[in-house]
């Protein structure tokens, strides 16, 4: 495995910080905080960079509220310098270890995504069972071949171990000062339990999220030698023509995340066959269509019920609904929802 030595002089430098703002800045530039970091720019990135080069930096404590999408989901936010931190970082690691991830890994990466996971999966279902050949001997002769085992891991980022995750950064990174500041952000955090743990939100985060997975990736492709599987952060599927098979190797995955102190979802992790449908990237999959999680359903009319009581009261346009509608109606295109998004198109127009 090829190795990484002074990394820290790129993080610091003052061309990577203005970068990093940037990022940080993309798509937030009329929040308060943005524009008072803006109001003196240069010195705010000089002493970022002075912070760092003497490892003086601290983090400010997170900001923790709820939200509901529709799962119940604790986040954290990190003020804006320490966000401008967390891009200068990535800026450097993200590629290095972005070099070593599977392919079939979706989340949270360039060019990869919740569309792409899904049109994966579309060709897999389709190799899995023969391009669509039929079961024999069975009542329903439309049942199409293959099984899913669909995989949650519970309670995935409160659950991951900093020494363990730390272990697999340092056999690729080897600059001490890179080690001090991702220690330094792991620690930023409030967890249940002592050195556990990560806060939803961050983009350090994500990557240190699928650094840690990187190992299950490795496990399963290596392993099993498993040819139709993907991972979408702590979501995996694996296909197969064997029910037996993924039985057996649910049982040893479990085993395996043990080892990484993790462990499947007893509720969220079961094996299915194709034709009953599956539940990927907040899509109902069937064998010939996919519809939208009637849970992605539900949320999309009470935000509709949202947006028509707040026109009522004359707080928003309808021109600004239909503006941030548009990338809902990006999201569900994917999917056989024509006559749904005309009814909805029709229901706005109507406000």
């Amino acid at each position: 495995m090829k190795t990484y030595k002074n990394l820290y002089p790129k993080v610091c430098s003052l061309k990577n910080l203005h970068k990093a703002y940037k990022k940080a800045r993309k798509g937030k530039t009329k929040k308060q905080y943005v524009k008072e970091f803006e109001s003196n720019l240069k010195q705010n990135i000089l002493q970022l960079k002075r912070e760092l080069k003497t490892q003086t930096y601290k983090p400010k404590p997170l900001k923790v509220f709820v939200i509901k999408d529709p799962k119940t989901r604790v986040i954290s936010a990190s003020d804006f310098r320490d966000r401008v931190i967390h891009h200068a970082l990535c800026n450097i690691i993200e590629p290095m270890f972005d070099r070593i991830f599977i392919s079939d890994s979706y989340a949270s990466r360039k060019n990869k995504g919740t569309h792409v996971a899904l049109k994966r999966f579309d060709r897999f279902k389709w190799k899995v069972s023969g391009n669509g050949k039929l079961v024999k001997n069975v009542k329903d002769k439309n049942m199409v071949v293959g099984y899913v085992l669909k995989a949650d891991i519970k309670h995935y980022f409160n659950s991951i171990d900093h020494r363990i995750l730390m272990s697999i950064i340092s056999r690729k990174i080897k600059d001490e000062k890179i080690l001090w500041l991702i220690r330094k952000i792991l620690k930023n955090h409030n967890p249940k339990i002592s050195g556990k743990g990560m806060p939803i939100g961050n983009l350090t985060s994500q990557l240190f999220a699928n650094i840690y997975l990187n190992q299950l990736d490795y496990f399963i492709k290596h392993r099993f030698r498993a040819r139709f599987y993907i991972r979408y952060m702590d979501d995996f599927i694996i296909l197969h023509n064997s029910k037996k098979v993924l039985e057996k190797w649910k049982k040893q995955i479990n085993k395996f995340l043990e080892s990484m102190k993790l462990e499947l979802h007893p509720e969220k992790s079961k094996i299915f066959p194709i034709h009953k449908g599956i539940c990927v990237v907040g899509y109902r999959v069937f064998y010939n269509y996919k519809l939208l999680k009637k849970s992605n359903i539900r949320l999309i009319h009470w935000r509709i019920k949202e947006f028509r009581r707040l026109h009522e009261r004359g707080n928003i346009s309808r021109e600004k609904i239909f503006e941030s509608m548009q990338s809902w109606f990006a999201y569900a295109k994917y999917g056989n929802t024509y006559s749904l998004i005309k009814r909805i198109k029709r229901f706005l127009i109507g406000i």
